[in-house]
């Protein structure tokens, strides 16, 4: 096993030949989801930006109601009203109060908002005019009965209280989630500098392989790992590319790749990087650039190859050649590719969740390899994942682990790490855990 790569010096080789992010542009922030910031994200005004209402109710000044209570409430002269978007009109002094929208600007003279709930509106002679805390909508009445002391700032949102302009929001590096979206157009953000997606071709080989739907024939095998690196790219917040189906023949496999070149910024290829007669890849790939690395000490998917191809002054193209069993292709896609695509993209994080697992079963595998194996999670009847007293996931085999199980990959929501010098775990093990995205 000498002439095997470790996983991690595999991946410090790929990540090395990436020699910057991909460009950046400017983009809507609504339509920037997914994308890596290139710059940091800076609020551009305070929020809130005016002192607002918390509560629908009425603004009060609170030391007129330093004695309410249940049994004795104060009673207020109700002088307008302040809904949401409009500015007030009006002051509010000292026995008057003004009914007020939540998120509505607090008037001038009031420094807190009784909830509606603790008030009962009244007529002109201080007679009950309506049902107490109902609701605030409706006429405004002419007076309200108050029956709760509430002291000053309560039920007030301070203006700058959840940020101040010039503060730093979201910093470059972080890919842009709902919640920071919405964070950034909240503090007047309305474009960002993001980088561009990442685009990555990808070519499934085989001269057994056919397009799904296709007839077979008498040896023929659907394509299972174009379709699903398509898929793995665009989950990974890249563009894919698809190159279709090459034969067992370097030419084809060569031309198809000089097609990439121009395109893509990586370029995935599933099959003939073994060292069958038929294995043409590594030839393909030292014909277009240069191959840096030949076979990992990984379990699934040994066969491995990683070259680059330059293009002038542009930055190299990532070569990626991936086992052809489908489940070595989606290990080594997320041991591998995956994180190149996040560098590619700028994205500061990289890695998958790792976790603690504990192992319902023995397990074994092949000395001097780590293993990667499909696994998934005890869940409840609401689909919770479990955990132990020890805050371990118990997990057990998805199903058979031949790479060319596709059916315990699909079922798999997690891959339990075994390392190299083990050879096997027995039930109640623990693990690392990689959780997948389901």
């Amino acid at each position: 096993m000498t002439d095997l790569v470790t996983v991690e010096s595999a991946l410090g080789r790929v990540l090395a030949a990436i020699e910057a992010p991909v460009e950046t542009e400017r983009l809507p922030v609504g339509r920037a989801l997914g994308r890596v910031l290139a710059e940091p994200v800076v609020g551009r005004v305070d929020l809130p930006p005016w002192d607002n209402s918390a509560m629908d109710g009425y603004a009060v000044h609170s030391e007129d109601l330093a004695a309410a209570s249940e049994g004795s409430p104060v009673r207020l002269k109700v002088v307008g009203e302040v809904a949401a978007g409009a500015a007030p009109e009006g002051h509010v002094d000292p026995g008057t109060t003004m009914r007020i929208a939540t998120g509505a600007p607090v008037p001038p003279g009031a420094d807190a908002v009784v909830p509606v709930e603790e008030t009962t509106p009244l007529d002109e002679s201080g007679a009950v005019a309506g049902p107490r805390g109902r609701d605030a909508v409706g006429p405004v009445p002419v007076q309200v009965a108050v029956h709760r002391a509430i002291p000053a700032g309560g039920s007030i949102r301070l203006a700058g209280g959840d940020l101040i302009a010039g503060t730093s929001l979201v910093e470059a590096g972080l890919a842009l989630n709902p919640a920071r979206i919405a964070l950034a157009a909240g503090a007047g953000v309305a474009e960002v500098s993001v980088r561009r997606p990442v685009r990555v071709a990808v070519l499934a080989t085989g001269n057994e392989v056919r397009q799904a739907g296709e007839e077979l024939g008498p040896a023929g095998i659907p394509d299972a790992n174009g379709p699903g690196l398509r898929a793995l790219v665009a989950a990974a917040g890249a563009e894919p590319i698809d190159l279709g189906i090459a034969s067992d023949d370097e030419a084809d496999v060569r031309g198809r790749l000089v097609e990439a070149l121009d395109r893509a910024d990586a370029v995935i290829v599933s099959g003939g990087v073994s060292v069958g007669p038929y294995d043409v890849v590594r030839a393909a790939f030292s014909a277009v650039g240069q191959v840096e690395l030949w076979r990992v000490a990984v379990q699934p998917g040994k066969p491995f190859a990683f070259g680059v191809a330059r293009r002038d002054s542009r930055a190299p193209v990532l070569l990626f050649g991936l086992p052809g069993n489908p489940v070595s292709t989606f290990v080594t896609f997320e041991l591998f590719v995956r994180p190149a695509i996040r560098r590619l993209a700028g994205e500061c994080l990289q890695g998958r969740e790792v976790d603690r697992g504990r192992l319902l079963e023995p397990v074994t595998k092949s000395h001097g390899r780590r293993a990667f194996l499909r696994v998934s999670s005890r869940r409840d009847a609401e689909g919770r994942v479990e955990r132990d007293a020890q805050g371990r996931v118990p997990v057990r085999l998805a199903g058979g682990q031949g790479s060319h199980v596709m059916t315990a990959l699909a079922a798999a929501d997690a891959l339990a790490v075994v390392p190299e010098a083990v050879d096997a775990l027995d039930a109640g093990s623990e693990v690392d855990l990689w959780w997948l995205d389901r």
